[in-house]
């Protein structure tokens, strides 16, 4: 822990100039990859527990303090990924194969205390776990994609920019093998079928602000910043 445990050398991050737009775009990219990350894991088992419903989605967009528990997930979500970087621990987040455990019955939160108490066992135990090959949790994993695709029912399908945005968020999701991709495909495609429409005003600026930031993340990646 003495190795890692607040040595952040923030000062070292800037001593380059020659590198800080490639340390920018490495910051929006983490940014927007954890952000989106956690909001599209949520928003997927939430709405399966119930825990998240359309008010508090409603009251999430609203931006009014904390008056939903999405808000407050996601606070608690932020807060343990900055501890984790104080720490020097790789990123905490919100895993989506807590659908696994939300389908037997997971509601509450004394399941994460209990699933910390397992991975805090597996430390000792990674020897004997490593062993297990990848195929054994695959079966879990189709169960998680099963969960997840029961969402799309709800999709307005005759509605033609959510319908192409919640395809294209679909379909990049397993071809990039990331959420945050995903859910940047579907942001980005939504603002284009409204321009495309003549709708460009019923679209939010701070959406155009969230696309321009994402297609800057595409640009940079595909530079290779």
């Amino acid at each position: 822990m003495s190795e890692t445990f607040l040595k952040l050398d923030l000062a070292g991050l800037f001593s380059d100039p020659s590198k800080i737009l490639t340390v920018l775009a490495t910051i929006l990219a983490f940014s927007l990859s954890d952000t989106f990350d956690t909001i599209g894991t949520f928003l997927g088992t939430g709405r399966k527990t119930g825990i998240f419903d359309e008010e508090d989605e409603k009251a999430l967009h609203s931006g009014k303090g904390f008056k939903s528990r999405l808000d407050k997930a996601l606070f608690a979500d932020s807060t343990a990924t900055s501890i984790g970087a104080l720490l020097g621990t790789s990123n905490t987040t919100t895993y989506v194969e807590s659908a696994a455990g939300i389908s037997v019955g997971g509601r509450t939160g004394l399941t994460s205390v209990f699933t910390a108490l397992f991975f805090f066992l597996a430390l000792f135990l990674s020897p004997i776990a490593g062993m297990v090959t990848a195929a054994a949790t695959a079966p879990a994993l189709i169960v998680v994609g099963i969960l997840m695709m029961e969402s799309l029912a709800k999709i307005k399908w005759d509605d033609f920019e959510e319908a192409v945005s919640a395809f294209f968020t679909v379909v990049i999701m397993p071809f990039t093998y990331s959420i945050s991709n995903g859910v940047a495909a579907g942001f980005t495609f939504y603002v284009i079928s409204k321009i495309v429409r003549g709708k460009a005003k019923e679209v939010h600026p701070i959406l155009y602000i969230v696309v321009l930031m994402f297609i800057l993340n595409f640009v940079f990646g595909a530079l290779g910043f």
